[in-house]
């Protein structure tokens, strides 16, 4: 980071960059909503961003109505990983506030940290343009079921993050049906297309909600299953979750949810959580992409 520079203003400066970068597009409007400053506080920000550097990281594009990275952007108060823009988008939806220059250290505290997916900024971009747009997209994909690379026409309408990693929700035309796609899985350069009809809005799954009834596993001993009750907070040995029929399948699995049978009776320690609607609750299981 360049010195000098105060810590909101530097707030400030990296949300420029990572929305630059991974959206690409910014607006004062970002910066508005993001900080609750007014517009003339905002452009100010903006040039203000721009006057540190010999050659200008971001270049006014009027088709886009806003900011896009130049030839000479390169983050100096962000990292440039789609972790980064992927996780304030996370903060965004649970309203989480981030205060990276508080130095809180009071109590000793670790986190486990895993490598990141390697995503594109390119790839990022038009997804998001496409699902702000409800356009088409050309794009290659790779999975375990096809490892052979193949262009996609997808419709993009939503990011979702797993827990564990970050998929797109789309429409897919070979497919006819509305699929998750895994971020880090697309390849070189997407070819953005026209308009289409399959939107948010006619993805059956997405917009249609079914209740978890996530309970202990009913093999522990009773001692155990209060134990499982209380770490989950449950009332009555029970807890209900609201999912979109589209995320149930991640929410089992970020939970360890068990739903099988056997396996629930064989080592029930293990497998510690199930759900009072096995059937109900497996329909949504199936992975398709």
């Amino acid at each position: 980071m360049i010195d000098g520079i105060k810590w909101d203003q530097a707030l400030r400066f990296r949300l420029i960059e990572i929305v630059a970068l991974w959206e690409g597009r910014l607006t004062t409007n970002h910066l508005c909503t993001a900080f609750r400053i007014g517009r003339q506080q905002a452009s100010r920000d903006i040039n203000r961003y721009q006057d540190l550097f010999d050659q200008a990281p971001l270049e006014l594009d009027r088709s886009l109505k806003g900011y896009k990275p130049s030839v000479a952007f390169k983050p100096r108060f962000s990292q440039g990983t789609a972790n980064e823009y992927l996780t304030l988008l996370h903060q965004q939806n649970e309203m989480v506030e981030t205060f990276d220059f508080l130095k809180l250290g009071h109590a000793e505290s670790e986190v486990v940290k895993v490598p990141e997916r390697s995503i594109s900024p390119i790839i990022v971009r038009t997804l998001i343009q496409a699902a702000r747009e409800q356009r088409r997209v050309d794009i290659d994909y790779i999975s375990l079921s096809t490892p052979q690379l193949r262009g996609r026409n997808l419709v993009p309408h939503t990011l979702v993050s797993d827990g564990f990693r970050w998929h797109v929700r789309a429409y897919c035309e070979e497919k006819g049906d509305y699929l998750d796609f895994v971020l880090s899985r697309f390849r070189n350069t997407p070819d953005l297309l026209d308009k289409s009809e399959h939107g948010r809005e006619q993805d059956l799954d997405w917009n249609a909600y079914t209740d978890i009834e996530m309970i202990p596993n009913p093999y522990l001993t009773s001692n155990q299953q209060t134990i499982v009750a209380e770490d989950y907070g449950m009332n009555d040995s029970a807890m209900r979750i609201t999912s979109r029929h589209a995320l149930v399948k991640y929410v089992v699995n970020r939970l360890n949810i068990c739903l099988d049978e056997e396996k629930l009776r064989a080592v029930p320690e293990e497998h510690q959580l199930t759900v009072r609607q096995l059937e109900t609750i497996n329909q949504h299981m199936i992975a398709r992409a």
